[in-house]
């Protein structure tokens, strides 16, 4: 039987596309300590190509986005919008993480992720992580993003400890 992660990201400028590249490489590194092998099937996908039948087929999740304006990023959103109802009651009790990318705060789109995965019934498997890239200025926060490795290595670890929860 195999088990499948679903890591789902938008990025505009890089951030949230390389905390979800880090955590999929630590959720491949867990899956290989543990030689799951064919066990493990794990999916990188952007929001944009996401459907229902996608979440319907995966165990357990991670978001990565970014807040834009206080809120969830667009793309994210229409992701969650378009397959909402789709899934309602029928993903109930899976596992699930998340990381938002914020120029400073992120809690408003920690809070609307988190009220939508309520709402799909998921259970939470760490705090949302929110990735500060200190981005203020119009400049800066169109600019591509370079995240630090620490940060980085924190992604890994939410990847990782989800796929060990997994398998």
């Amino acid at each position: 039987m195999t088990t499948q992660l679903l890591i789902i990201w938008h990025s505009r400028t890089g951030a949230a596309r390389q905390m979800a590249q880090a955590a999929a490489a630590g959720a491949q590194a867990v899956a290989d300590e543990l030689e799951a092998g064919d066990r493990f099937d794990l999916q990188v996908r952007p929001a944009d190509t996401v459907r229902a039948e996608n979440l319907l087929a995966a165990d357990g999740y991670i978001f990565a986005a970014p807040e834009n304006l206080a809120a969830l990023s667009g793309a994210m959103k229409e992701c969650l919008d378009r397959n909402y109802y789709h899934v309602l009651d029928r993903i109930n009790g899976r596992p699930y993480a998340a990381m938002i990318t914020a120029g400073s705060d992120g809690d408003g789109a920690r809070r609307q992720l988190e009220r939508i995965c309520t709402g799909w019934r998921l259970k939470a498997v760490a705090p949302t992580l929110i990735v500060p890239m200190r981005a203020q200025t119009p400049e800066a926060i169109l600019a591509p993003k370079v995240v630090p490795e620490d940060w980085l290595a924190r992604g890994a670890e939410l990847g990782g400890t989800l796929a060990a929860l997994l398998l």
